[in-house]
């Protein structure tokens, strides 16, 4: 007889014996055992948690009445006076009261991680499909932009919603992607600037500024819808 609960297989079960993995002949100590056991695999999952207790809740509100109506069966009539002690504070009040006041007694919010994982960006290609799309409208704005360079800013703009919308596909959340987007534009327009000075100082020819500052961005944002996890 098992005395702990699989939450991934009985999570959704609305049997409160089979939550807690316990048979309706249960003793009171092997239904704390129980709950303890599935407590404690439930980790600090809030959900799990709050359905295990609202579980146990049940199965001592079950025990009480068939008490009342003298149908409990012989395992649990030797707990009664302990099963008693534990019920007498939910007996007074509808089953669903004492289910939500042990939710909320049990519900931890979760704790805020700081790590860098989630925050630092990965590289990987895109595969398949995604990347033949992704090449293609890549090389039709890059020739836009070298066609028709009053077209810049739309040009930036699309590319820089190209990739939020690539980042939060593969993954990354929405505040996330849009903060890394941002950066990959500023870093590219800064790059484009750095390289039309020096261009225009090593050569003296004259360069269309605007044009050298929008080239290098809109490489850096394709290589970012290409390659940011």
């Amino acid at each position: 007889m098992a005395s702990g609960v699989d939450l991934g297989s009985s999570s959704e079960s609305q049997d409160p014996y089979e939550r807690l993995g316990i048979s309706a002949d249960a003793g009171f100590e092997e239904v704390q055992r129980a709950r303890e056991s599935s407590l404690k695999a439930a980790g600090d999952d809030p959900m799990a948690r709050a359905r295990i207790e609202t579980a146990y809740d049940a199965v001592l509100m079950g025990r009480l009445r068939e008490r009342q109506s003298g149908s409990i069966s012989s395992a649990a009539v030797t707990a009664s006076r302990l099963e008693s002690q534990s019920a007498s504070s939910s007996s007074a009040t509808p089953v669903n009261t004492p289910a939500l006041l042990t939710r909320i007694r049990n519900l931890s919010l979760p704790s805020p991680n700081f790590s860098s994982d989630g925050f630092l960006p990965s590289l990987r290609l895109v595969e398949g499909q995604g990347l033949l799309i992704r090449l293609i409208a890549g090389g039709v704005g890059l020739l836009l932009l070298l066609a028709a360079p009053t077209a810049v800013d739309l040009v930036l703009a699309l590319s820089t919603i190209g990739l939020f919308i690539s980042q939060v596909k593969r993954g990354r959340r929405p505040l996330g992607a849009l903060g890394w987007s941002l950066a990959l534009v500023a870093l590219g327009l800064v790059l484009g600037a750095v390289i039309g000075a020096l261009l225009a100082t090593q050569t003296g020819l004259p360069v269309n500024p605007i044009l050298f500052e929008a080239v290098p961005a809109y490489l850096v944002l394709v290589a970012g819808i290409l390659l940011l996890l």
